[in-house]
């Protein structure tokens, strides 16, 4: 005879538990997007995703965990590393892209909603940050690998690259002095790198 799926188990090797956490990440990226951090709960995130309130808690500690967890997952899904070989390509593939949420204006409302929450929430500021340092890892690792093939030279801070990279995208982001246009990537990269370039060449 042969022998029944494990009750557990859905075909392809999937486990239902991956099937619900899966669930739960799109329902908290889904309600995050439509009625902004402040209105979600765990108890809609439940509803949503039809997974038990009390399974959700066991894999989140706190509805800020969950949420920036979801948005993390969602955010390297629609922003994977870029790695074409070089490092202007690189970097100007990720920031064409950071700067394409611009239009997207839900993305746009979400992300101004979570950084001003992490100004006013200690608890959520935590998550916030490690999810922000999760992002920031992405370009250090492209500018590490420019330095380890001649690009950049040795002595460059990368984190100071990295913050002023990010720096332009928040700043305009969040004050909207002055758009962010998705064309403008490429020019913006030249100028960060050739700073670079210069100064390492003293």
């Amino acid at each position: 005879m042969p022998t029944a799926e494990p009750a557990n188990r859905r075909t392809g090797g999937r486990t239902r538990s991956q099937d619900a956490h899966e669930a739960v990440l799109a329902a908290a990226i889904e309600l995050v997007e439509e009625l902004g951090y402040q209105a979600v709960t765990i108890e809609r995130i439940a509803a949503r995703s039809d997974v038990a309130k009390s399974t959700i808690y066991r894999w989140w500690k706190s509805k800020a965990a969950l949420v920036m967890d979801a948005y993390r997952t969602a955010v390297e899904q629609r922003m994977p590393e870029p790695d074409t070989g070089s490092l202007i390509d690189d970097l100007t593939t990720f920031t064409t892209a950071l700067y394409g949420v611009s239009a997207q204006p839900v993305r746009v409302k979400t992300l101004r909603g979570l950084m001003a929450e992490a100004q006013l929430d200690p608890a959520f500021a935590e998550p916030f940050r490690e999810w922000v340092e999760s992002r920031r890892a992405v370009v250090v690792a492209l500018l590490t690998r420019g330095v380890h093939r001649g690009e950049l030279p040795a002595t460059a801070d990368l984190d100071a690259v990295t913050d002023h990279l990010f720096g332009l995208f928040w700043y305009r982001l969040l004050v909207g002095h002055a758009p962010l246009e998705p064309g403008e990537a490429a020019h913006h990269v030249d100028q960060l790198l050739s700073g670079l370039r210069t100064r390492g060449a003293e």
